[in-house]
């Protein structure tokens, strides 16, 4: 499981959070505020791993990449509080969870299948004042903090349609920013007792290959087909959660 959600987060920018967390909630048994941190606490190897393999292959912003994950720290710990006052509704985590997954799935599942597009620049950076990277990264890492899925599935489309970035240094830049947030993050879930040690570090132990290879062949993936790919299975995912809140249980 580490090892896919690692290729998959390699390509699309996520950190592999989207991919095990879902899994080992659903389908392992793991409640809700544990698989959050387990899955945080594991992406924390599976951002490094995939970061330094896309600035090898400059794939990423490295200035907005400090701006985003500098101050998503401090939006982290204030998610952190926020998760421990939710811990105990384990129900209104998995609504919130469905719901932060809806908006970017649709989006990007319709430009993928319509092969729409905003203009994209060329170059290596991330276009856009020093000041909104401020806002986003905070409000990336007060999600993090929050339901624990690394900040890639807010980064990769908030880039990607906010700033005009490019397909690809979108991907690596959101990789790369998850490295703080997932450590700062990550660390405070562990302390609070919200991750399965031994679980978290055989993902790890697989996202760390996988990430690796998503980071190498993420240039062969058409823009379009990346998209449709994160935005299918986060429109899945969104359903199975906002379901699992009403009690109506989907595969």
């Amino acid at each position: 499981m580490g090892f896919v959600a690692g290729v998959l987060g390699g390509l699309i920018g996520t950190g592999g959070c989207s991919v095990m967390l879902p899994v080992i909630h659903f389908w392992m048994g793991y409640p809700a505020p544990t698989a959050i941190g387990t899955t945080l606490f594991a992406v924390i190897f599976t951002a490094i791993s995939g970061g330094i393999g896309h600035l090898a292959r400059k794939n990423l912003d490295v200035r907005a990449t400090a701006w985003l994950g500098g101050t998503g720290i401090v939006g982290v710990v204030a998610g952190s509080y926020l998760f421990t006052l939710l811990s105990g509704h384990a129900s209104l985590l998995n609504l919130i969870l469905g719901i932060a997954f809806l908006w970017p799935a649709v989006r990007m599942s319709w430009e993928g299948i319509m092969h729409t597009r905003k203009p994209q620049q060329e170059g290596s950076t991330v276009p856009g004042p020093a000041w909104g990277w401020v806002l986003m990264g905070l409000f990336v890492g007060v999600l993090t903090g929050v339901v624990g899925l690394g900040g890639g599935y807010v980064l990769v489309p908030g880039l990607i349609y906010l700033f005009g970035a490019p397909v690809y240094v979108t991907m690596g830049t959101s990789l790369a920013t998850m490295i703080p947030l997932a450590v700062v993050g990550g660390g405070i879930k562990l302390l609070q007792g919200y991750v399965a040690v031994s679980s978290g570090l055989l993902l790890a132990g697989g996202t760390i290959i996988g990430a690796q290879v998503g980071a190498g062949i993420i240039k062969r993936f058409k823009p379009t087909t990346l998209k449709l790919i994160f935005g299918l299975y986060f429109l899945y995912v969104s359903i199975k959660f906002i379901t699992g809140y009403f009690g109506i249980a989907v595969w």
